[in-house]
């Protein structure tokens, strides 16, 4: 069952969340860009709000939480209401795909991995980026994460589980950024991001999928 609840209820704390912390958000977005093509058309699973997807100028968006695709429609993405582990598009579609901070609220990471597989082109890229759960962040989401709104019910995974899934899937050819190198209130300024992980919190995975 989707874990929509939080987002459909406190979507303006949700918001505010990147408004308090802009430039861990934008170091984020600076990390994913430095594995994102521009490519067309391109698909964000878990689009939420569109905060990722809109600079990133991604034309398509699935997202189960209601208000949260109303926003994201708004910010001129093409939102359509499902879940990753049953994306509800066709096969062989889109050259790109993107996860950001999704993996950890879906039910089945395999599955959901295996879908976004499914609806990319040959030779089509599946991005996703992760607080992994081994950082000095994911450390401490997991003990603050009964005091969360938005990550009570949150599954954390680290790099390597999350790669282990997309190997299972078939995505091979891996590529990674990592940004969110201090506590997210010691953070004046957009991060520059480095390549590789196990030294920044948000890591940024790029794998390819090839299809007969």
């Amino acid at each position: 069952m989707p874990r929509t609840g939080p987002f459909e209820k406190h979507i303006e704390r949700y918001e505010n969340w990147f408004v308090r912390n802009r430039f861990a958000y934008l170091s984020e977005l600076k990390a994913v860009r430095v594995l994102w093509n521009d490519c067309s058309p391109s698909l964000e699973i878990g689009v939420g709000s569109g905060l990722f997807a809109a600079p990133l100028k991604i034309e398509f968006g699935v997202e189960p939480a209601y208000k949260m695709a109303f926003l994201a429609r708004e910010r001129g993405i093409n939102v359509i209401r499902g879940i990753a582990e049953a994306l509800p598009l066709k096969d062989d579609l889109f050259c790109q795909a993107l996860m950001v901070t999704t993996i950890c609220f879906v039910d089945d990471p395999l599955a959901s991995i295996r879908e976004a597989a499914r609806v990319l082109k040959h030779r089509g890229h599946l991005v996703i980026g992760l607080v992994d759960k081994e950082s000095p962040l994911g450390r401490r989401y997991e003990v603050e994460k009964e005091k969360s709104l938005f990550y009570r019910e949150a599954t954390f995974y680290s790099t390597d589980e999350v790669i282990r899934f997309m190997k299972q899937a078939g995505f091979g050819n891996f590529s990674f950024s990592q940004a969110i190198f201090s506590p997210l209130e010691k953070i004046f300024g957009v991060e520059q991001p480095i390549s590789g992980y196990g030294k920044g919190s948000f890591v940024v995975i790029r794998g390819t999928i090839g299809k007969s």
